[in-house]
């Protein structure tokens, strides 16, 4: 006996028709346009399949093969409508957000206080992730929007809207005076604190350094502005910063605009449509970026 899988478009059409108490009927009544020759015919192909009729055409009746399959159907197709709405309803509340860290926790939680102002059943996630995870993550439909560095061009199919772009800075102890040499005194007096290499910050520095033909080598590296401030902040050299909204220098310490160096871009990414919960998100964070 051979075994038959039945095509689930055919399937969904019997139900229709079986439902409607004919083809006629099923077609006035479809939930898409689909006209009555076609129902017809793929009604057919169905019972040619099953290798049995399922309905008498003229007047209408159901065999009893008809019967036993359509009250198999009955009770997955007539509760899809319901299903599809509360899967839709879960959908419009939840947000996939991914961004830095130092975004994650000093500029999402008050953007995101307004979206939930309007939206109080708002299901959030955030994940701490750059621009290369941001952009994977959206590729690969893990997350809704990301808010990143950008650098070069976004992958096809990924489209970003910048938000901001900042001046790197470097953090100085108070005290001390700055060169007429500029960054090639520094780099004689002060140790170099900076985000490790593959940051988008520190490749920008380098190619400001690589511009002012000048080689500065980190001695210490940390994952966070947080601690470059703080370990500025506690007289250990100089460190490499941002001009952004919201960062200031610590106390005993100032900042330094870096002359002739590519600024820090932040930008938001999405792929395809944003939900309107997204949209509320990018909104918020152009007001935020606006404000400065």
């Amino acid at each position: 006996m051979r075994s038959v899988t039945p095509n689930l478009h055919h399937l969904e059409l019997f139900y229709h028709v079986a439902r409607n108490g004919g083809i006629t009927a099923a077609s006035r009544s479809m939930p898409y346009g689909i006209q009555q020759p076609a129902i017809s015919g793929q009604i057919t192909l169905l019972e040619n399949d099953l290798g049995v009729r399922l309905f008498q055409r003229r007047p209408f009746k159901l065999t009893a093969e008809g019967r036993e399959l359509y009250e198999f159907l009955a009770p997955f197709f007539s509760a899809l409508p319901d299903m599809a709405a509360k899967v839709a309803g879960k959908a419009s509340r939840r947000l996939r957000l991914a961004a830095p860290a130092t975004i994650i926790r000093r500029h999402l939680p008050d953007v995101l206080a307004s979206v939930r102002k309007a939206r109080p059943d708002l299901e959030l996630t955030l994940v701490d992730a750059d621009q290369r995870a941001g952009f994977a993550l959206l590729e690969a439909e893990q997350v809704d929007l990301a808010v990143c560095e950008l650098e070069g061009r976004a992958p096809a199919g990924i489209r970003t809207e910048v938000l901001i772009s900042m001046p790197l800075v470097l953090l100085l102890p108070e005290s001390y005076q700055v060169a007429r040499s500029g960054m090639h005194g520094m780099a004689v007096d002060l140790p170099l604190i900076r985000p490790p290499s593959d940051t988008a910050m520190s490749r920008l520095f380098a190619k400001g350094l690589a511009k002012a033909r000048l080689e500065w080598p980190s001695r210490i590296e940390v994952n966070s502005l947080e601690l470059v401030h703080a370990y500025v902040a506690g007289g250990f050299g100089a460190g490499l910063s941002v001009k952004a909204p919201g960062l200031t220098a610590p106390k005993g310490t100032r900042a330094w605009q870096i002359p002739d160096c590519p600024e820090l871009t932040i930008a938001a990414a999405w792929r395809g449509k944003l939900s309107p919960l997204a949209e509320l998100v990018l909104a918020g964070l152009r007001k935020r970026a606006k404000a400065g």
